[in-house]
């Protein structure tokens, strides 16, 4: 496996060492003691999630405030998106910055999201199956987000905005200035 730190430190594109021959491929997609040792600390996956999307489906910007904050490992079974991490830890010099990343089923990439981050995706093939690891047990209290296009974070989707399909949830999700303006976001 390679580990590749993108311009957020602590926000990790994992390639795998892919074998192919003429029966197919096969690769190792999580290996818990090289993952630990990259990272240097130890951390325990305890929930699978996995979401099927249609082209344009745009899911997120979404987090579980503290104590159920979540870091995941999210990778593209088929298909592609455009995948994003928004750095919300207040105390780090990336505040309000974001990684951008094109996972697919092509590049077999993943991408390691710790805690403290909003995550979101943007659908750019026919379909997708997406699936992610998680180090906490979901929480409905704790759900919340903002919205995709916050003009305080400036995200260059890559698609068409009248090609974007957004959830309900999504479509009503609040600002993240009013979020900040929270007791709750002293906790990142």
């Amino acid at each position: 496996m390679n580990f590749i730190r993108t311009k957020i430190s602590d926000v990790i594109i994992i390639e795998p060492k892919v074998f192919e021959d003429n029966r197919g491929y096969f690769f190792e997609s999580f290996r818990q003691d090289l993952f630990e040792e990259f990272i240097n600390k130890k951390i325990n996956f305890v929930q699978e999630n996995e979401s099927k999307s249609h082209y344009g489906v745009l899911r997120g910007l979404h987090f579980q405030k503290p104590p159920f904050s979540q870091a995941k490992l999210v990778r593209v079974i088929h298909g592609s998106v455009i995948d994003v991490a928004v750095d919300l830890r207040k105390k780090s010099p990336d505040f309000k910055k974001y990684v951008k990343v094109k996972l697919s089923s092509e590049n077999k990439r993943q991408l390691f999201i710790p805690r403290g981050f909003a995550h979101g995706f943007v659908v750019t093939s026919p379909k997708v199956i997406l699936s992610y690891k998680v180090d906490n047990y979901y929480s409905k209290e704790s759900d919340s987000g903002f919205k995709y296009d916050d003009p305080l974070i400036g995200i260059e989707w890559g698609i068409d905005s009248n090609d974007i399909t957004l959830s309900e949830k999504d479509t009503n999700a609040q600002t993240l200035e009013k979020w900040l303006k929270t007791p709750e976001s002293d906790h990142f």
